[in-house]
């Protein structure tokens, strides 16, 4: 059967820098069935996902419908729901949940304020706590967006949920439908594809152990696509692992190309030039799509800056 994954994979397409961008997750449970648009096509209340959508728009926040693996009960009530709110950026990087019997009371969030990375919102809307268990990896299995993430995303949760994976979830959508199954893991919101549940359990012990796995690795959502592939390229020159280590603090530039300056958290910088491609030859971006180029970032150089040009230097 020919699917965008496997196109994908046999045209050898890069991964780095193909990760959603987002500085702060907020994710809510509904089980049943998904539709394409999940917050306005599911059983969760149209009208309430159509506000939420809205209410998040220019926060800084990316929304998402989670759920257990397994098979899903067409149940239209839920008496408790989970919910998580997770902030990506380096040096602030936390994760809350709570649990819910109201979702409306997600609008009564200060979103803004989640956005920034500042979790008091969460905490006294939701009776929010900072989250004590296993990391979080979001499997993308949205079959209705596309349907490698049903075929390939919905096998990956249940192997990872029956293998002891307790913080297991199948999450609604999570972009790149030909890089499936797609992976997202909490809290550092590092971004993997075609994942595989061995290389998923090594890179949440990455997580449990403070580090980022670089192996198949799309980028961190904290940051926009150039950035993502700087980063990814500055810890591969360097052997840097550490989660916390290493911030994009400037990109200068506009499509197809920028310089970005990644800073780690000892002073020291790299500027690392990166440009945007046309992924060749031709191939579909989506199941049932018409043939196209997608985007790809490359990393065309990577320099340590001296300290009198990391002087000069304002993050922005």
């Amino acid at each position: 059967m020919s699917t965008c994954t496997k196109a994908s994979w046999d045209l050898d397409e890069p991964l780095a820098g193909t990760a959603a961008t987002a500085r702060t997750w907020l994710l809510l449970e509904q089980p049943g069935p998904w539709g394409a648009s999940a917050l306005t096509s599911s059983h969760l209340d149209p009208a309430l996902g159509r506000a939420l959508e809205k209410a998040v728009e220019n926060t800084g926040v990316r929304i998402a419908l989670i759920r257990r693996p397994g098979r899903h009960a067409d149940c239209r009530t839920i008496a408790e729901r989970q919910v998580y709110a997770a902030h990506t950026a380096p040096g602030n990087t936390w994760l809350r949940s709570a649990t819910t019997s109201a979702p409306e009371q997600l609008l009564e969030l200060d979103l803004a304020a989640l956005g920034a990375g500042m979790p008091q919102t969460f905490d006294e809307v939701l009776d929010g706590r900072p989250h004590t268990g296993d990391p979080l990896a979001l499997v993308c299995t949205n079959g209705k967006r596309d349907r490698c993430c049903a075929l390939l995303g919905r096998p990956l949760a249940a192997e990872l949920a029956s293998s002891g994976v307790d913080g297991t979830w199948e999450v609604t959508h999570l972009g790149g439908h030909r890089f499936s199954p797609t992976l997202l893991v909490l809290p550092f919101g590092y971004a993997y594809g075609r994942a595989e549940a061995h290389a998923v359990k090594e890179v949440l012990q990455g997580v449990r152990e403070g580090r980022v796995v670089t192996e198949g690795c799309r980028g961190s959502s904290a940051w926009e696509r150039p950035g993502q592939a700087a980063e990814l390229a500055v810890r591969r020159a360097t052997g840097e692992g550490a989660a916390d280590a290493l911030t994009v603090v400037r990109t200068d530039g506009v499509a197809p190309r920028w310089e970005v300056s990644v800073a780690h958290a000892d002073g020291r910088v790299w500027q690392v030039t990166v440009a945007q491609g046309a992924a060749l030859p031709p191939r579909p971006e989506s199941c049932g799509s018409p043939l196209g180029s997608p985007a790809r970032m490359d990393v065309l150089a990577v320099r340590e800056l001296l300290p009198a040009a990391v002087a000069s230097l304002v993050p922005c």
